[in-house]
């Protein structure tokens, strides 16, 4: 399988050392699913997209501290590519902001959630399973960093999984589109690192609870296999 990454966001300088860009991040989860993953990055911030849409078998559009809402050209143009994907029925994945991002291209919303800022690490519970997931627990552990929610799903969208806090939180459509607004591909110290960023930003309540929770188990892994076998 060739996977074709969107990238939509760079890490901070101090963190690449540590941690990679978000790419990396993925690859190195992804890779644990499927050892032989080969994969091509594209920096659509910078306007980098494939010559030809079949160049790759599927794509996965990363996470953003951008709002899909915002009037920015590069976000204009992949909201454009997502609907041309959508058309063609290519295989697409979408952590974070590309969940968010899909939602509003095809006829949903996002904005910023009155409940403010979700951090550290959240369950959201499925409420149906398809044939991609392992059947095992209907919950997940997942680390989280976002203020925007998808409040709207697109018209044939289906909602997955959920929590009090985000109900929309997993979303299909069809056999060729799937989006979680968890993050597998952090760990905790990265998003420790976040958090500190972020602090005054998220606000104490929610800091205290995020860096509360990162001693639960994260089931990225968990996330990395289902996506392989959705893609797959």
């Amino acid at each position: 399988m060739k996977l074709g990454i969107l990238k939509t966001d760079t890490v901070r300088p101090e963190w690449v050392a540590e941690f990679g860009e978000y790419p990396d991040m993925f690859i190195a989860l992804l890779r644990q699913a499927d050892a032989e993953l080969d994969y091509v990055v594209y920096d659509v911030q910078q306007g980098e997209y494939p010559a030809d849409i079949d160049e790759v078998d599927a794509y996965l559009i990363t996470g953003s501290k951008a709002g899909v809402y915002e009037d920015k050209p590069w976000i204009a143009t992949l909201m454009a590519f997502v609907r041309e994907l959508h058309r063609r029925r290519k295989k697409l994945v979408g952590i974070c902001f590309g969940h968010q991002l899909v939602a509003q291209a095809l006829g949903g919303k996002t904005e910023k959630s009155p409940k403010g800022w979700g951090v550290g690490l959240h369950t959201h519970r499925f409420h149906s399973t398809p044939p991609w997931h392992d059947q095992v627990d209907l919950e997940l552990d997942i680390l989280v960093s976002h203020q925007d929610q998808v409040v709207e799903v697109p018209e044939n969208a289906k909602v997955l999984a959920g929590s009090e806090f985000c109900l929309n939180a997993v979303c299909q459509i069809d056999d060729h589109i799937l989006t979680f607004q968890g993050h597998p591909e952090f760990v905790s110290d990265y998003a420790r690192e976040i958090m500190n960023h972020r602090r005054e930003m998220i606000g104490e309540e929610a800091y205290a609870a995020g860096m509360a929770s990162l001693g639960g188990n994260h089931e990225g892994q968990r996330v990395a296999r289902w996506i392989y076998n959705f893609l797959a």
